[in-house]
């Protein structure tokens, strides 16, 4: 299959799928339970139909989408940490400390992050496109991904019970994970264009995809705490007869 057809493919499916689980918040008024998934997929599709226009009215190849592309790449790994500074918040909700801990390690991890971008950038002023917006994308890619798995270790450290927000942050993982290896793999194959081009086009769409799914499973298919402890309560008393008898 060629790689634009396949490109065009990921890129529209993940554009329904984002449409169709906001659709689901809004339509089951869920919005304010999930806010933080929910902004960060409207993000998504907000970027995802800009690149779609800009793509249909500019071409691939044009420097046109080559500067919307990564704005709104800009826009998304922003919108990308503020996520996890929210899951983060999630987990520590009843751990006060723990959460006045994770706050300083999410804002110092932010400003090293910016201030190696800035050094890069310091060597060309006039390089802000590129390199400045690769230097700083890769860079915060790669710090949501090691602040995600520090996340889910918290989880289990904390032995947490929310099997939907371990599953958000899982899916989360693969979403993190495909733009930072390809961004670092583009930025060592610089003259392999069409390797560069194939780890652009595909992995990136695939992983997003990928995230999705695992979101839509989790907030459709896994019942919260409260409707497992509702559960366990209409249970116990059952088992409670029959023992009895």
């Amino acid at each position: 299959m060629d790689i634009s057809v396949a490109s065009h493919a990921l890129q529209y499916a993940g554009i329904l799928t984002e449409a169709a689980l906001l659709y689901y918040l809004v339509r089951n008024r869920d919005w304010g339970q999930w806010r933080g998934p929910g902004l960060y997929v409207l993000c998504l599709l907000a970027a995802g139909l800009t690149r779609a226009l800009a793509l249909h009215t500019w071409g691939l190849s044009s420097r046109q989408y080559f500067y919307v592309y990564w704005c709104t790449d800009v826009f998304l790994v922003l919108g990308a940490f503020l996520l996890v500074c929210s899951f983060f918040r999630c987990a520590c909700r009843s751990e006060q400390n723990m959460w006045r801990f994770a706050r300083l390690l999410l804002a110092f991890v932010f400003v090293l992050v910016a201030g190696i971008s800035v050094l890069v950038l310091a060597r060309n002023l006039s390089a802000l496109f590129p390199y400045f917006i690769y230097e700083f994308n890769q860079n915060l890619y790669f710090a949501c991904l090691v602040l995600n798995t520090l996340l889910y270790f918290t989880l289990l450290q904390i032995e947490s019970t929310d099997d939907r927000l371990g599953l958000l942050v899982c899916g989360v993982g693969i979403q993190f994970a495909g733009p930072a290896a390809t961004l670092a793999l583009v930025h060592l194959t610089q003259e392999a264009k069409h390797f560069a081009l194939f780890l652009n086009s595909l992995v990136i769409p695939l992983c997003t995809l990928a995230m999705l799914l695992v979101w839509s499973y989790a907030i459709m298919r896994v019942p919260g705490k409260e409707t497992k402890v509702a559960r366990r309560r209409g249970v116990e008393p059952v088992l409670a007869e029959v023992a009895a008898d």
